[in-house]
C-alpha cells in the first residue's frame, strides 16, 4: 500500500537528502534537538509550531488541506495553525492546549521533537512532563500583556528542570505595530526576573507567530531586530555540551548472554551511557558491589568501538565476570555516584491525590527499581515569589516541594545539576501504578 501524500520541500537539494537510498544515513546521522514551548494560556504556542512546521515544510499537503478546511468552517480568514498540534476535541473546542502534544520534524541540518505544552495552571505538571528531556525552552510572551505568572511559573521550571538554553519569544509584535520599545521593556523584565535563576543562555526573539514574522523567514517590519530567527536559532545552538561528559556514568539496562556457539562465553552488559566517556581499556569500577575491572570490548550493533559517550547506548563487555544485573552501575573508581538511602529531592507532584505521608511508593532511577518511604516534606515552593513554605506540609496536584525519601536499597545518584540522567527520578503509587511526581536529586 502506498501513500499519495506530498510532503513539502523548501529546495530540491532538501528533497535529494531525504531519498529513500540517501535517507539512513543523512537522517540517522543528523543531531537531534528536543525543545518544549512554555507560556501563558493564548500566548500562541501551539500556533507558533504549527507555523514552524508550515514555514519550513515540514508537513503535508492533505494536513494542509484539512486545517484550511477547519478554519474556514470556523470563520476564520486565517489559517488556524493550532490545529497542526491540538489533536484533542476539547482543545480545538476551548482552542487551548491540555495534553503534551509531541511534533517531529527534520531540516537538512538538523531532526527536532516538538512538545507544545499546556499555559494553564492546572496542567503544570504536563508543563513538567514535555521539558523534563528538553535542550531548549520557547517561553512565549504575549507582547500586548507583558511578562506574567505563568511566564515566572514556567521560566522557574525550566530553571528547576536545568534545561540549558531558554529562547524568549515575544509574540504578537503584530498587536504592538513592531513596537521596539514593547519588546525592550518585556525583555528588561525578564532579565530582571532571570537573574535570580540557574539560567546562563538566554536568547530574546521578537515574532508573529500568525503572520510568520521571525519565526523561519526574517521580519522586514522588524528592521532594528539584528538577531537571527526562531527557525536559525534552533538549528544553530549547541547542544553537544549540554551532556554531562566528564562524570562517567553507565546505568546496566540487562545482560547480554546469547548462548550460541559462536558466542559461548559472551557476556555484555547493555544500556545507554549516561555520562562521561568509556574507552576500551578503561579501569572502571561496578556498583553497588565496589569490585573493580577493565572493559574488554564495547560494542555497538556489530561494530567494536574504541571509545563512547552520552547519550549512546551500547554493550559493554568486562575482562572479569562479576555479579551485575539490571539496576548496576559502571563508573570510574576516582569518580562514584553517591550511594544512599536517604535522598533529597525537588519534587512536582503529577496526581490528583494528594501525597500521603504514611504510604509507601516505588522509586525509578534510571534502570534501578526501589520501594520508599517519604521521610519529610522540608518546604513548599511559592511559584510567584519563589520563597519558601514551611508550615504547609499539604502536597496536592502540581505542587513543587522538597522533601527526603528514605529506600529499601542504596541509590546510586548524582545531582540533577551534575547529570540530569542520574540526578532524576519519578516516584510510583504502588497500589494504582500512576506516576504520583517527577523528581530531581539536589
Amino acid at each position: 500500500m502506498t501513500s499519495d501524500r506530498k510532503p513539502r520541500w523548501k529546495t530540491e537539494k532538501d528533497k535529494d537528502i531525504f531519498k529513500p537510498n540517501k535517507m539512513s544515513n543523512a537522517y540517522l546521522d543528523m543531531e537531534l534537538l528536543r525543545f518544549t514551548t512554555a507560556g501563558s494560556v493564548d500566548d500562541g504556542k501551539s500556533t507558533l509550531i504549527g507555523r514552524l512546521l508550515y514555514d519550513s515544510k515540514s508537513i503535508f499537503e492533505d494536513q494542509i488541506d484539512a486545517v484550511k478546511s477547519s478554519s474556514e468552517r470556523k470563520g476564520l480568514e486565517h489559517i488556524d495553525f493550532s490545529l497542526l498540534t491540538d489533536g484533542l476535541k476539547d482543545e480545538r473546542e476551548q482552542g487551548i492546549t491540555i495534553d503534551v502534544a509531541y511534533r517531529y520534524f527534520a531540516t537538512p541540518k538538523r531532526k527536532f521533537i516538538i512538545a507544545d505544552t499546556p499555559g494553564h495552571i492546572q496542567y503544570t505538571r504536563n508543563m513538567v512532563t514535555g521539558a523534563s528531556t528538553a535542550n531548549v525552552a520557547l517561553i512565549l510572551v504575549d507582547a500586548r500583556n507583558g511578562v506574567v505568572e505563568q511566564t515566572y511559573r514556567h521560566s522557574y521550571i525550566a530553571s528547576l528542570l536545568q534545561i540549558p538554553h531558554l529562547v524568549v519569544c515575544i509574540n504578537k509584535m503584530d498587536l504592538v505595530d513592531y513596537d521596539e520599545e514593547a519588546f525592550n521593556k518585556i525583555k528588561a523584565d525578564f532579565e530582571s526576573f532571570a537573574s535570580k535563576l540557574d539560567v546562563q543562555d538566554v536568547e530574546f526573539i521578537p515574532i508573529s507567530a500568525l503572520v510568520g514574522d521571525n519565526v523561519v523567514h526574517r521580519s522586514e517590519k522588524m528592521p532594528w531586530y539584528e538577531g537571527g530567527t526562531l527557525m536559525y536559532t534552533l538549528e544553530n545552538v549547541h547542544i553537544s555540551s549540554d551532556h554531562n561528559h566528564i562524570d562517567a556514568r553507565f546505568p546496566v539496562q540487562t545482560v547480554i548472554r546469547p548462548h550460541r556457539q559462536e558466542y559461548h562465553d559472551f557476556r555484555g552488559y547493555a544500556g545507554r551511557v549516561a555520562g562521561g566517556v568509556f574507552k576500551k581499556g578503561d579501569e572502571v569500577v561496578v556498583l553497588p558491589s565496589g569490585f573493580t575491572t577493565k572493559v574488554k570490548n564495547i560494542i555497538l550493533d556489530e561494530t567494536e568501538l574504541e571509545s563512547v559517550f552520552a547519550p549512546m547506548s551500547v554493550t559493554m563487555e568486562l575482562e572479569d565476570d562479576l555479579d551485575i544485573s539490571r539496576g548496576g552501575m559502571i563508573a570510574k573508581p576516582n569518580n562514584k555516584p553517591d550511594m544512599t538511602q536517604d535522598v533529597d529531592i525537588m519534587c512536582c507532584w503529577l496526581n490528583e491525590k494528594p501525597l500521603n505521608p504514611i504510604a509507601k511508593y516505588i522509586v525509578k532511577h534510571t534502570t534501578n527499581d526501589q520501594r520508599c518511604m517519604v521521610k519529610e516534606i522540608l518546604y513548599k515552593l511559592d511559584i510567584n515569589t519563589l520563597n519558601r513554605i514551611e508550615d504547609d506540609k499539604v502536597i496536592n496536584m502540581n505542587d513543587i516541594f522538597r522533601a527526603r525519601i528514605r529506600t529499601t536499597k542504596p541509590l546510586m545518584i548524582d545531582s540533577y545539576r551534575k547529570n540530569r540522567i542520574t540526578g532524576s527520578m519519578i516516584l510510583i503509587d504502588e497500589g494504582t501504578n500512576e506516576t504520583v511526581a517527577a523528581c530531581m536529586v539536589v
